[in-house]
């Protein structure tokens, strides 16, 4: 498959869950306790997916979305923009360490039982490829590599459709009894 038909598939994919969220009613915004009391993180996730519940704020402000979640996994997409920029005219730093940390924190999130929730305790990023306004979308895609009662670790890349890394980075998340507000 060329990178011109696997752009394209991410690009309707994309715009499917955008029309899924704006139907069901999604938004940015908090969930309420109640909304999320009982559910495990791919229940919560699954439920953003669905418009159900409200995706958050950031994704408004950094332009990516959520665009699958599966035990242990998430995937994110966003195309760098001219706001993304800094001041010597090419993507910031922050644009690639927030997509990362968002996949990073959702894949870790989907292997949650109910009640548990989760912070990210580091992160180490690399960015081995500058990414553009021009480079078309991105995929961060994450994946879990330990979850346990009280940390989990994960990893992610940031790539293109042609399949090339533009960044990688992993996570340390402190898992920890979700309180009730």
């Amino acid at each position: 498959m060329t990178s011109e038909v696997i752009q394209a598939q991410w690009i309707a994919q994309c715009d499917a869950v955008t029309a899924i969220l704006r139907a069901g009613g999604g938004q940015a915004g908090l969930a309420k306790p109640e909304q999320v009391a009982g559910k495990t993180g791919l229940e919560i996730l699954q439920a953003m997916l669905s418009g159900a519940l409200p995706y958050p704020h950031i994704a408004d402000t950094m332009d990516f979305a959520l665009i699958e979640a599966s035990f242990g996994s998430a995937t994110f997409q966003s195309t760098p923009q001219l706001k993304h920029y800094n001041p010597l005219d090419s993507v910031h730093g922050g644009w690639y360490a927030t997509l990362l940390d968002s996949a990073l924190g959702c894949a870790v999130q989907s292997t949650l039982p109910a009640g548990r929730s989760y912070t990210t305790a580091e992160l180490g990023v690399n960015i081995v490829r500058a990414a553009s306004h021009t480079s078309g979308p991105l995929r961060a895609i994450a994946t879990v590599l330990h979850s346990g009662r009280q940390l989990a670790t994960a990893e992610a890349r940031i790539v293109g459709p042609d399949g090339k890394l533009y960044a990688h980075a992993s996570t340390t998340c402190l898992v920890f009894e979700a309180k009730a507000i």
